[in-house]
């Protein structure tokens, strides 16, 4: 364990000094943090307004003239965001809110001996301080959850790591909630897993995870290459490091650890009856009975596994991490799987090694200081998601030929141009990838993952800035383009529809063998509304501009997903989102595809039935508020507040649609004004996105580059309404009671 530290009892205090933090952002997206200890330093390197924004304090821009209009209010949201944009051209941001990964960061570099600045051990301290919940002091499985076994007992485990003693207050009213709870024992599966390793729970207690499975023929139908990428990069080195049950050597904070983190008597827990003994508190997907009689076989092999089949399976999960690790630049698809590989590869190759110093140097990659702390992050940013929606934001509303952007649009696009995947992976079909060459990722060109969505919105803003802007260099090619569309082809499924991160591999019932109880629709890719539109609206404008290019494959494929997106409409009038909360966020993209092919208002059924669905669940206070809820039941379920974003993206989807009436979109637009703040920008509101039905993910650049894109493009729309002079209440139409779907608001 690091030293103690001597704490305050409450996070409201500064445990670092916050003038003393800098992000570094190097060319191609790449951001840390780091803080400076000596006043030569400072002097050096002043504090931008980048560094000030994400930690929380004033920024120092001026108050900007009140917006008169809807277009003035979204210019003046951009004079303010575009001060936070990197020199790179790129936008910089948190990734946060599951707290989940903080614990996998402290677990796993504490068992390898990778250590951490004291600065951020401080301020991890004061996140999880932070996030405790205040009217139990746990912890959810992120950070607008209740109290679950799985974070409060993952993130008290952290607490004590890092060096906060068992008696402070903060771990004192923790450890009474988890014992409240009835203690780790009914810790969930990735729980009892993290803790196995910490050596503070029995490996007996674990369902078994052999790492056999990689050593079977490809063409079975449940061989973990069919998983779904995110499951089973996972599952790789996990199913290394239970195959030679890794476990830290005994200490006095592991023999404090069994006693503090459970009801009962460490040494008497029988632990072969808590394989599948989940807290009710935490559990979302319980196991199918194939899962559980699957588990039992296994349990039988577990005690005399065949010697040669055992090293065949840790030999070719050990050739995947490395080959992920590779392919990645040590970035790996996300948090968990990094920290699982990293122990995989300290346990083959110490701490000497290559692999252990790339994977400490691209730690800092996923740790990013907020106002409340340093968490760790979902990916290593979201960089490329963010300028995708900004740049469009700022086409479609004019904005981006003003003098005064220009070269703010420049740099983006030069941020673009370097995104864009060029080549294939090191380990391309060896380690089961999917084509990159031509794709955008969610992230960087070094983590490089095609997503379908990203390269979507990716070739989306190129276009835009290369055929809409005058003034931009035409930095990316039409064969490179073409490269973009290639990609997205291929990953069109046999139902119309776009997953995320290739195509649907594996039969749907491997989703009785979800072993992760807290999540949802993990085991297989699934097709999606928002990945979908998000492909198919690009394939649509590079048609406009290069017409003869595969023009069948791609008329094709526009005529399917339509037809996949008619499918996934729910009888009320939406669509239910995957990666966004939830309802008002599929919707917006869905009403964007069906408007590029004719579905409108005046001339589709499907689209009026969800513009009356979103007039419906409109408030008294013109906006929309829609909980991560949601997300859980697949059905609207109101937010105690009016969101800002969401309000955004309700307002677009009627416009999408064309909704003739413009009583709702004016009233929308002076929600979004009223909260825009003097200098232009809007505050942070309730948690915008979503992955695996249950956790909360946080987009906070969405409440710039939604309010700046709604409000410009309803200024417009607007306009071009009242040339049109329809009546305020034709046809018959409600504008819906003004209390959302249960009345109370």
């Amino acid at each position: 364990m690091w030293t103690p530290l001597d704490l305050p009892s409450t996070g409201e205090k500064q445990f670092t000094d916050y003038s003393r933090w800098r992000l570094i952002v190097n060319d191609g997206g790449r951001h840390t943090w780091t803080y400076l200890r000596t006043d030569e330093e400072l002097e050096k390197w002043p504090q931008n307004e980048i560094d000030k924004f994400w930690l929380g304090q004033p920024t120092g821009l001026p108050d900007i003239p009140k917006a008169t209009n809807a277009l003035d209010a979204a210019r003046n949201g951009y004079k303010f965001y575009k001060h936070l944009q990197s020199h790179d051209g790129h936008w910089a941001g948190e990734y946060g809110g599951p707290m989940f990964l903080l614990p996998g960061l402290v677990i796993g570099s504490y068992l390898t001996g990778m250590p951490f600045k004291q600065e951020e051990r401080l301020e991890m301290i004061r996140y999880l301080f932070n996030r405790a919940h205040p009217d139990d002091g746990g912890w959810g499985i992120h950070v607008e959850g209740h109290s679950t076994v799985f974070g409060t007992g993952l993130n008290y485990t952290a607490l004590r790591i890092l060096g906060v003693d068992k008696d402070h207050p903060v771990c004192v009213r923790a450890r009474a909630k988890l014992h409240q709870l009835g203690g780790c024992t009914s810790i969930p599966a990735w729980g009892k897993f993290w803790l196995s390793l910490l050596n503070v729970y029995d490996w007996a207690g674990n369902n078994p995870v052999p790492p056999e499975l990689w050593a079977l023929p490809d063409w079975l139908p449940f061989h973990p290459h069919k998983w779904w990428i995110h499951v089973r990069n996972v599952y790789i080195p996990m199913s290394y490091l239970y195959g030679v049950k890794y476990q830290m050597e005994e200490n006095d904070l592991i023999f404090s650890l069994r006693e503090e983190l459970y009801n009962e008597n460490y040494y008497k827990i029988n632990w072969p009856a808590q394989c599948n003994n989940i807290n009710k508190a935490d559990e979302y997907a319980p196991h199918s009975a194939l899962f559980n009689t699957i588990s039992s076989i296994l349990s039988v092999y577990e005690l005399c596994t065949i010697p040669p089949l055992r090293r065949a399976g840790l030999k070719r999960a050990y050739q995947l991490i490395v080959m992920e690790d590779e392919n990645t630049g040590y970035q790996t698809l996300g948090p968990v799987s990094k920290m699982f590989n990293l122990i995989a590869r300290f346990h083959a190759e110490g701490s000497d090694s290559f692999s252990y110093k790339e994977h400490m140097l691209k730690r800092k990659d996923f740790m990013w200081i907020g106002a409340e702390g340093m968490m760790m992050c979902g990916t290593n940013g979201s960089q490329l998601w963010d300028v995708g929606f900004i740049v469009q934001a700022l086409v479609e509303t004019g904005l981006a030929e003003e003098e005064e952007n220009k070269e703010s649009l420049v740099k983006a696009l030069e941020w673009l141009d370097q995104a864009q995947i060029r080549t294939n992976p090191k380990h391309y079909k060896e380690a089961y990838r999917h084509t990159t060459k031509g794709a955008w990722g969610f992230s960087t060109t070094e983590q490089g993952y095609t997503v379908s969505d990203c390269t979507g919105e990716g070739l989306k803003a190129a276009m835009y800035l290369q055929f809409n802007v005058e003034h931009t260099p035409k930095l990316i090619s039409k064969e490179r383009m073409c490269d973009a569309v290639d990609v997205m082809l291929t990953l069109q499924n046999p139902n119309g529809g776009f997953a995320s991160y290739e195509l649907v591999r594996g039969p749907s019932w491997l989703e009785l063998l979800n072993p992760a109880e807290v999540f949802g629709n993990i085991m297989i890719e699934y097709c999606y509304p928002e990945c979908t539109t998000s492909v198919i609206t690009s394939l649509a404008i590079f048609r406009q501009h290069f017409p003869d290019y595969r023009t069948r494959d791609i008329d094709c494929a526009i005529k399917n997903a339509i037809t996949y997106l008619h499918a996934e409409q729910q009888p009320e009038g939406g669509w239910i989102g995957s990666w966004g909360i939830c309802i008002t966020y599929a919707t917006q993209f869905a009403l964007e595809s069906l408007s590029l092919v004719g579905e409108t208002y005046e001339t589709s059924e499907r689209s009026r039935r969800a513009c009356h669905f979103l007039i419906k669940m409109q408030r008294e206070d013109g906006g929309w508020g829609e909980s991560y809820k949601s997300c859980e039941q697949s059905r609207w379920i109101e937010h105690e507040n009016t969101q800002v974003v969401q309000t955004c993206w309700a307002t677009m989807s009627l416009m999408y649609a064309k909704y003739p009436h413009p009583e709702p979109i004016e009233r929308a637009v002076q929600l979004v004004m009223s909260r825009q703040r003097p200098d232009g920008s809007w505050p942070q509101e309730a948690i915008e996105g979503v992955f695996n039905k249950t956790c909360a993910i946080a987009y906070p650049n969405f409440k710039f580059s939604f309010p700046i894109w709604m409000l410009g493009k309803a200024h417009l729309y607007l306009k071009e309404l009242g040339k049109k002079k329809i009546p305020a209440n034709g046809n018959g139409i409600s504008y819906g009671n003004g209390h959302g779907a249960n009345g109370k608001h």
